[in-house]
């Protein structure tokens, strides 16, 4: 396999979590093991099960992990749209813009090692 650095969608979910420390060192002190250590868990799973399945032996084992980084951002969309709506990030926070963009090149990722084995 290639190594995880070349790809794209690992280096855009590593600047995701820089983003998602820095939007969400604010939130309320309550928070510290709550939701901000929720969210910085799930933005850190991302690239960390990229670069996972890209040291694995097979392309079907970073299909699978790759799958699990999809989980992943689906968890953080979730818990960031609830920061929003508590009011801990404003709608349009960078974290959130950055968790688009990194949705739609994990998902790009994953659909092209579905054709590859295809």
């Amino acid at each position: 396999m290639s190594d995880h650095k070349d790809l794209l969608a690992w280096r855009e979910a590593m600047s995701l979590v820089e983003v998602v420390y820095r939007d969400t060192e604010n939130f309320p002190r309550d928070e510290v093991f709550g939701l901000r250590a929720q969210v910085r868990r799930a933005a850190v799973s991302v690239p960390s099960n990229i670069a996972e399945g890209s040291g694995r032996n097979s392309s079907g084992e970073l299909r699978q992990f790759v799958g699990i980084a999809c989980g992943s951002l689906a968890e953080l969309e979730t818990q960031l749209e609830l920061a929003a709506r508590l009011g801990f990030l404003d709608a349009d926070a960078t974290a959130i813009r950055q968790t688009d963009r990194v949705g739609r090149l994990v998902n790009a990722l994953r659909k092209s090692l579905t054709h590859a084995t295809a």
